[in-house]
């Protein structure tokens, strides 16, 4: 699809412009079964197994309110069962702003937060411009959200101080035999909605945040100490909700030839593949983390959400870039009768015999796994109890 010729979709714009405005006004022996043995999670330390193994699993937009569809949570759950990762993210847009208690916001993401819980894998999310759509009506904040989820006992997640977001952080992972990192999971916060004006003049065009120059600036001196400790760059994974201007880049080939023969060139040079349904909602500028990320040589891949019916994933002068398919059934997806034929999650398989520790990546769709795929919505008659805190 060429840049000329978008996806017919105007939703994008109708949900942020939307969400604008409202931000304005026996389980203990099911998670034994299902949880791999060589995961560990101690606040953030995770560890890789006896054979140099370890596995991720990225869910996006999961995007409900506290009646979430049935399926949105059988996918999470299926998915889980199946890959069984050491550590499984909610990259962004957890929740929608159609709440109007903060009671509400609680259910919504206990109902995709459990299946983590149940199983005992460690867990973690990342905000994305939706997860505070409602805090005009219920008072939860990015950051009163986080101490919610602090409370669940596989939660692994944290935050930086001092810099720019609510969910700022880099996991490790060591190797069972060795004493300093092995491997790092860089979380960040990608930010919500651009401002109306900038320096007085009028955006145009509504766009999206991005990272901060700040959060460059920490990734940067993180990913030092990170190597001072391992006396070598730590190879890594970099996960946040809104795309940078390089994915773009990367399915065309270029910065400036948005067309299908590009596209065409481009499939071949960086060895894209995946879908791209819509473009990339971006923000109105690049904060220059995928250079820095270049510069610093230890990112293998990095990975958003947003787009819901985007799933590509290419090799971008060595770097992965890439999206991972929206999870949620409740929001957006594609026309008619496919609404809900992308939704799936992304899987990473780590080992630490190969190259750059990240041995591959792939996509998980809920037709594999015998969701229904009809396109009525299927909302919970009742929220589920509060997990065990």
């Amino acid at each position: 699809m060429s840049e000329s010729t978008p996806h017919p979709l105007g939703r994008r714009h109708l949900l942020g412009l939307g969400a604008a405005t409202a931000a304005g006004g026996a389980l203990a022996a099911q998670a034994a079964a299902a949880a791999p043995a060589a995961a560990s999670a101690r606040g953030r330390d995770l560890s890789f197994a006896d054979d140099g193994t370890f596995r991720v699993v990225q869910f996006n937009d999961t995007q409900d309110n506290h009646r979430t569809d049935v399926r949105t949570i059988q996918l999470v759950e299926r998915v889980l069962d199946e890959e069984r990762p050491g550590f499984a993210l909610i990259n962004g847009d957890v929740v929608n702003g159609d709440m109007s208690t903060a009671e509400q916001v609680r259910q919504a993401y206990n109902h995709v937060v459990l299946p983590m819980e149940e199983r005992g894998i460690p867990w973690a999310v990342t905000f994305g411009n939706h997860d505070e759509d409602s805090v005009a009506a219920t008072g939860m904040t990015e950051a009163r959200i986080r101490e919610f989820l602090s409370g669940y006992r596989h939660y692994a997640g944290t935050t930086a101080r001092g810099v720019t977001g609510d969910s700022n952080q880099v996991l490790t992972l060591r190797a069972r035999r060795g004493r300093g990192p092995a491997f790092a999971l860089w979380l960040l916060d990608s930010g919500r909605y651009s401002p109306e004006t900038i320096a007085g003049q009028e955006v145009e065009e509504y766009t999206y945040e991005t990272i901060h120059a700040d959060q460059v600036a920490w990734y940067r001196e993180q990913s030092q100490a990170l190597e001072r400790r391992a006396g070598a760059p730590v190879p890594a994974l970099m996960f946040f909700h809104i795309p940078l201007w390089e994915h773009r880049f990367l399915w065309f080939g270029s910065p400036t030839e948005w067309t299908d023969e590009a596209h065409a060139a481009a499939v071949a040079k960086h060895g894209i593949v995946g879908e791209r349904n819509e473009r990339e909602y971006t923000a109105q500028f690049n904060p220059g983390l995928f250079h820095a990320a270049l510069e610093r040589g230890d990112v293998k891949g990095i990975f958003c959400g947003h787009d819901h019916i985007n799933t590509y994933v290419g090799n971008y002068f060595g770097i992965q870039l890439g999206y991972g398919p929206g999870t949620g059934f409740g929001t957006y997806g594609l026309e008619g009768d496919e609404v809900h034929r992308l939704r799936g999650a992304r899987v990473f398989d780590l080992d630490l015999g190969h190259p750059g520790v990240l041995k591959g990546t792939r996509t998980v769709f809920a037709a594999d796994l015998g969701i229904d795929l009809t396109p009525e919505p299927q909302p919970l008659q009742t929220p589920k109890p509060l997990g065990r805190r």
